[in-house]
């Protein structure tokens, strides 16, 4: 029984988790997305950090469902473009648009994405 549990079991990575994921912005998703093409990148990287952006500032002053909405289509942009962290702190907001720690949480993560991005882009 133990030989069937070892061969079933899922194998360990002596390298551990994909150490893109760990950036504000993994950038082997990105370049998948992009087909490599560094201008694309950087194109789609700068529109998505002016439409963050936008996108806080639209939660602010705005009423639960109101957030919720934006945060279901910041989510959205972020998981296209690799930015992973944003993604899943706009997803928490989303379930509770009323939720002022996970707002502040999601402002956190979009500006460090955003700081991410003008380095890769200077």
């Amino acid at each position: 029984m133990s030989a069937a549990n070892t061969a079933f079991s899922t194998p360990t990575s002596p390298r551990g988790a994909c150490p893109s994921q760990s950036r504000p912005i993994d950038l082997v998703h990105l370049a998948r997305q992009t087909m490599g093409d560094k201008t694309l990148e950087n194109e789609v990287l700068m529109m998505f950090a002016r439409n963050a952006r936008r996108a806080l500032q639209d939660m602010t002053g705005a009423d639960a469902a109101g957030v919720a909405m934006t945060a279901h289509r910041l989510r959205g942009a972020a998981s296209a473009v690799g930015a992973f962290g944003v993604s899943k702190a706009a997803e928490k907001l989303e379930a509770d648009g009323a939720d002022a720690a996970h707002l502040a949480a999601l402002a956190a993560c979009v500006v460090e994405a955003e700081n991410f991005i003008l380095k890769l882009c200077r």
